[in-house]
């Protein structure tokens, strides 16, 4: 019994070794998927939006020289403001997956949804994205 529990592990481990052999020259083996959320880009709306309302809101402080100033400031406040706030409204979540490929180089690919495969899978080279393999 101990005999064959031996050769078991013996195949088994030819196997797993043949098998990483027999990686087609575009293939690797997929060592983690993540989910990471990215910053989305600011614009002109939320600039101009956050420098209207920022101008309006200095508007009310001061008198004179000082009201225009307040207005002024609160318009290039505002407008900072504005857009990380649209940066912030226009982020998105991407999937990470890190591929160790056959020569032993570790590759990153971002996918939109959530990808079919996990740690341990096999995929190829698709252009410059993947595909299971």
């Amino acid at each position: 019994m101990k005999q064959l529990a031996i050769a078991a592990v013996i195949a088994t481990a030819a196997f797993a070794a043949h098998a990483e052999q027999a990686l087609c020259d575009t293939c690797g083996h997929v060592q983690a998927v993540t989910k990471e959320t990215r910053k989305g880009q600011g614009g002109a709306a939320g600039i101009v939006g956050g420098a209207v309302v920022g101008g309006l809101i200095g508007n009310q402080f001061g008198h004179g020289n000082g009201k225009a100033l307040a207005t002024v400031g609160g318009a290039a406040a505002g407008g900072f403001a504005g857009n990380e706030v649209q940066k912030h409204v226009t982020s998105k979540d991407v999937w990470v997956t890190s591929v160790k490929m056959k020569d032993g180089s570790v590759r990153k690919f971002e996918h939109a949804a959530a990808p079919g495969w996990k740690a341990g899978s096999i995929v190829k080279l698709h252009g410059k994205s993947i595909v299971r393999a």
